[in-house]
């Protein structure tokens, strides 16, 4: 089969700003009611069609919320999280322009629960059509080979290597690579950098080439530049380290001259900490009284049926600064001497019929609330390690990255966690994805980053985790 190149993906955009303000104009009609007074400060004919006024606001008020909040910047590969956090901000947004309007011109002669309606309805049908597309473009790129983007990759390395595996193995995103091109030997390729532009004049189907800076002279790179300028196609650099480019990053000119700096690492901030320390408490506190109080006595019994001991079992693990401290979870395990120590391997026969279900789940993990409250953990962040572990996994990790996630609280789950970085370290790349992961949290933390992973792991744990045993 044929690839179908995107050239018309282009026109979903527009196609979809026209359907999200005829979405909001026709429930307008149907479900707002407008007074028979004049508004108060216009006479006119125009502003006095209060139908054609609320139109004109709400259009203009709509591309306008959604330029700031960039919510139809949408990209392949952008996350399903990622939207419904865009759908929620504009909606919230657009919510504060209606309930202005009202105030404003005080012609919308409704309760606030149909206002209310008003905005659920609109934002349950776009939401619909964009949750609908993403996954329908997802689909379309990985089955039917459709609304592909040509891509090169023009260098070699380790990020290189990363960026290919992407490109081949996540077909939903819809890159078809096409080349490698390298001067390393090392690397298998299909030619040399100077082979890529022989390449490229034979092949003018191709959408994006990506750079890796440090194999590239400025001549070949303002080459590149040139063939994308005259091509319409775009141009992408890769970093040959991905420390400095994993932290967020200011650009100010000097003059004319761009220069790159290093924001604040955001958990080094007393009020993110506040803020942070504030959410861990509430959340803790809502999931003890709602779910452990009763839960707790549900899993005594069922444990107890099965094997003695006690409901939760308690290890100790490096917290903050490498303290130790007791981290608590549901016993999932018969009572043994080889349990402390080492983790849970497949099919392990220490884990228990119940024991499968809570480790699957990830419901054996829910008495670590009790460690939020005390204030070893926070609800999100990097795993703690049992201290058996601390000190050889320290010798496989760049020694700044495993000192720097120990500078922030352990978490019951964490990015590394939902990127499946979880469970047995089975070889030395498992501890250092999961280390990449965790620095990268802490180096780009907000609280909505927490909230979608939270969100994440509760899907995860509904679906089901390979690792999950």
């Amino acid at each position: 089969m044929g690839y179908i190149r995107g050239r018309y993906s282009w026109l979903l955009r527009p196609a979809l700003i026209i359907y999200d303000l005829l979405v909001i104009n026709v429930f307008a009609v149907y479900l707002l009611s407008f007074n028979e007074e004049n508004l108060y400060f216009f006479s006119t004919k125009f502003f006095n069609d209060k139908y054609l006024l609320y139109s004109v606001y709400s259009i203009i008020l709509w591309l306008s919320s959604s330029f700031l909040l960039k919510f139809y910047k949408v990209y392949r590969y952008t996350s399903l999280i990622n939207i419904v956090s865009l759908l929620a901000k504009q909606f919230i947004a657009y919510g504060v322009i209606v309930f202005a309007f009202i105030g404003i011109f005080r012609s919308i002669n409704v309760q606030a629960f149909i206002v209310l309606k008003y905005l659920i309805y609109s934002f349950l049908a776009i939401a619909t059509l964009k949750i609908l597309s993403f996954y329908i473009l997802k689909t379309v790129r990985s089955y039917l080979k459709g609304n592909l983007r040509n891509v090169i990759i023009i260098g070699g390395g380790s990020c290189v290597e990363e960026l290919k595996s992407i490109f081949l193995n996540k077909k939903e995103l819809g890159y078809n690579l096409k080349a490698v091109f390298s001067d390393k030997k090392e690397e298998k390729t299909s030619g040399t950098i100077k082979d890529s532009f022989d390449f490229l004049e034979k092949d003018n189907n191709i959408d994006e080439i990506y750079c890796a800076i440090d194999e590239l002279t400025e001549k070949q790179v303002n080459e590149f530049v040139k063939y994308a300028n005259i091509n319409h196609c775009n141009i992408k650099f890769i970093p040959n380290t991905s420390r400095l480019f994993s932290k967020r990053l200011n650009t100010d000119f000097y003059n004319y001259l761009p220069v790159l700096s290093i924001q604040e690492v955001s958990l080094n901030n007393e009020i993110n900490k506040f803020i942070k320390r504030a959410f861990d408490i509430l959340f803790s506190l809502l999931i003890l009284i709602f779910i452990l109080s009763w839960l707790s006595i549900i899993l005594f019994v069922l444990i107890r049926l099965e094997s003695k001991g006690p409901l939760f079992y308690r290890h100790k693990r490096n917290g903050i600064n490498y303290k130790e401290f007791y981290c608590y979870k549901y016993r999932s395990l018969t009572i043994t001497k080889e349990v402390k120590g080492t983790y849970v391997k497949q099919n392990d026969n220490r884990v228990t019929n119940i024991g499968k279900f809570l480790r699957s789940t990830s419901i054996d993990e829910l008495p670590q609330f009790i460690n939020v409250l005390k204030g070893d953990m926070s609800v999100v962040g990097p795993r703690p390690h049992m201290l058996s572990y601390t000190e050889e996994y320290s010798k496989k990790i760049d020694k700044y990255n495993f000192i720097f996630r120990h500078r922030v609280k352990p978490g019951i789950t964490g990015l590394a966690q939902i990127k499946g970085c979880r469970g047995e370290v089975e070889t030395d790349k498992d501890i250092i994805n999961r280390v990449k992961y965790d620095i990268f949290y802490i180096e780009n933390w907000s609280l909505l980053l927490d909230l979608k992973i939270i969100y994440q792991t509760i899907v995860n744990a509904l679906r089901g985790e390979e690792k999950a045993y």
